[in-house]
C-alpha cells in the first residue's frame, strides 16, 4: 500500500495496513479500545486467516488476491433503531463501486451479501459500539472476491470471473475507487436521504418482487420480497399475508 491515496475527505486518509492478521474487524475494534482513533481509518491486509462473516460464517480467501478491509466509522447521528440505514448506505457503496466493471447480474443479497447471478462475490460484516442509545463507532468489515479463480464453495465468483477480465486486478487502486463510493453514500446518509437510499436498495435487492423457494427450520416454502423494514427484518409475502424475518430466521434457497 504505498501510494494510497483515495479522493475522498476523510475516508481512508488513516491507512493501517497488515500483511497478514487473523481478523480486520479486531485489529479495527483494538483500534477504537485505544481511544487514538480517527474516523475514516481503515485496516487493510493482504492475508486474513480468520475472517468472519455473517451468523458466525468464516470466509475463504487466498492471500494477495481478493480485499479485505475494515473502515472505522463514527455515525454517532443514528441511534441504535436506525443501524441498518448504515447498512444500506454501504452496501450501495459496494454495488456502486463493482458497477464500474460489470454491466449486469449484481445484486444485495439480504442484508448486505454482494451477488452475482445466484453466486456470491462478498459479504460485509458491521460491528457497533454503542454509547447510551447512539451509535459510537462502527467497524464495517467488507470482503470481496477480486482475483481469485477458485473456490472450494461452487456458489462463489470473484470479479475476475464474473467480468471475464484477463488480467488481474490492481487491489490497492479498487480500495481506493471502494472509498470513495462508501464515502459518497455515507454523506448522504448523514445529510438525511434515508428514503432515497432505502429505495434504491430495495431495487437493487436479489430477488426483490419475485417468488422463490425459502427455508425455515428446515421447512421450505414460497415467498416473495416486498420490503426490508426500517429494523432490517425482511418482509415477505407468504400466500395471504406478509411475514417478518430477522436475520437468522430464513435462508435463501439457492440452487
Amino acid at each position: 500500500m504505498h501510494n494510497f491515496q483515495p479522493k475522498t475527505l476523510f475516508l481512508g486518509k488513516n491507512t493501517v495496513y497488515l500483511p497478514s492478521c487473523h481478523s480486520t474487524n479486531d485489529i479495527a475494534a483494538e483500534i477504537i479500545q485505544t481511544k487514538r482513533v480517527f474516523d475514516g481509518t481503515i485496516v487493510i491486509t493482504s492475508d486474513q486467516t480468520a475472517g468472519r462473516g455473517q451468523r458466525g460464517n468464516s470466509w475463504e480467501t487466498l492471500p494477495n488476491q481478493n480485499i479485505t478491509v475494515s473502515m472505522i466509522l463514527k455515525p454517532d447521528f443514528l441511534n441504535i433503531a436506525q443501524q441498518f440505514r448504515l447498512n444500506i448506505a454501504v452496501s450501495l457503496g459496494i454495488y456502486e463501486f463493482l458497477c464500474k466493471y460489470l454491466s449486469d447480474g449484481l445484486t444485495i443479497k439480504w442484508p448486505n451479501d454482494i451477488y452475482v447471478g445466484n453466486r456470491k462475490m462478498g459479504g460485509v460484516l458491521i460491528e457497533n459500539t454503542l454509547s447510551g442509545t447512539r451509535i459510537a463507532y462502527s467497524v464495517i468489515g467488507i470482503g470481496l472476491n477480486i482475483n481469485q479463480l477458485s473456490f472450494l464453495n461452487d456458489k462463489a465468483i470473484s470479479l475476475r470471473l464474473a467480468s471475464q477480465c484477463q488480467d488481474d486486478f490492481e487491489i490497492e487502486k479498487l480500495i481506493e475507487q471502494l472509498c470513495e463510493c462508501i464515502e459518497k453514500y455515507y454523506l448522504q446518509l448523514k445529510n438525511g436521504h434515508t428514503e432515497v437510499q432505502k429505495k434504491k436498495y430495495l431495487e437493487r435487492v436479489f430477488r426483490f418482487g419475485e417468488w422463490h423457494q425459502y427455508e425455515q427450520n428446515g421447512e421450505r416454502f414460497f415467498g416473495k420480497i416486498v420490503d426490508v423494514a426500517e429494523t432490517g427484518h425482511l418482509m415477505m409475502e407468504i400466500g395471504e399475508e406478509v411475514k417478518k424475518f430477522d436475520f437468522k430466521e430464513v435462508s435463501f434457497v439457492i440452487e
